[in-house]
């Protein structure tokens, strides 16, 4: 009698187990291949997102920071699913989650805006490592790009390091950006000077090999100041040869416009003296 007692015993208790099991494996079962596929389609995803900054040439740090900071992020909203599908109380849990993001990122707001800077700036590329650029106040060359700021070198050899955060907002000038630059020289000549004659002197200068030809060199009357004439020499050449150019056209021009008796004039002032007659 005990015997079947038992048995009857066993029978109930597992009859009312078999419906808690069928319900709980079933939920068990879809999270599992939830989390199977999930876990695929976010592994194929951020592999895309990855060939795509590779195809826009994007640094190869943040290829690797981008697609690795994307599959983490995905990857726990993944487990917070499949953990609320299995009856996994995740409210206070993403709850957390949520505030410990927001006082992070109160407590970090200028290094993340610097991030952020150093993302875009990588991403876009508004300059590359090597580029002369102006930017902030200061000008240099770019000696490398973090991801929190970009390190600039002056002439004068100074290290000058930029953060992100301003540098991605403000306005930058690229010099190097473009192949060619135009040269604009101006030069004052007497009045009494012989216009046409200083213009054959400035293209006379433009015939240097480093001046290139197409656009074709203009010199041309800019401006009648209070004391001397401007005349202009516009002319384009490569931007490696720019500076070069420049300095070549401030050496020569004073020597052959003083040839072509053309003289440079100082500033000059006229003061008129006015005698009161005297008082009677």
């Amino acid at each position: 009698m005990d015997l079947n007692a038992e048995v009857d015993h066993l029978i109930k208790t597992s009859q009312s187990w078999i419906p808690m099991i069928m319900e709980y494996g079933s939920r068990v079962l879809l999270a599992v291949i939830t989390l199977a596929i999930g876990w695929w389609l976010i592994n194929v995803f951020t592999h895309r997102v990855g060939r795509l900054l590779a195809i826009r040439n994007a640094d190869l740090a943040l290829q690797h920071f981008i697609t690795s900071l994307a599959n983490i992020a995905l990857k726990v909203m993944l487990i917070v699913s499949v953990a609320s599908m299995i009856g996994v109380a995740t409210t206070s849990f993403v709850a957390a989650i949520g505030a410990a993001t927001l006082a992070i990122g109160l407590a970090l707001q200028g290094s993340l805006a610097n991030f952020a800077g150093g993302v875009l700036i990588l991403l876009f590329r508004p300059f590359r490592i090597g580029d002369w650029i102006e930017a902030q106040g200061t000008s240099g060359t770019v000696d490398s790009i973090q991801i929190f700021h970009t390190v600039l070198r002056t002439g004068d050899n100074k290290t000058v390091i930029v953060p992100n955060g301003i540098l991605s907002n403000g306005i930058i000038t690229n010099t190097n950006r473009q192949p060619t630059r135009k040269v604009v020289f101006d030069v004052g000549v007497d009045y009494e000077a012989d216009l046409q004659k200083a213009r054959e002197v400035l293209l006379e200068l433009a015939k240097d090999p480093r001046v290139l030809t197409d656009p074709a060199a203009v010199a041309v009357v800019s401006t009648l100041g209070d004391s001397s004439i401007t005349v202009s020499l516009r002319c384009w050449t490569k931007t490696s040869d720019y500076w070069d150019v420049v300095f070549m056209l401030n050496e020569l021009s004073r020597d052959r416009l003083k040839g072509a008796g053309i003289d440079i004039p100082f500033p000059q002032r006229v003061i008129r003296v006015m005698q009161e007659p005297a008082a009677k």
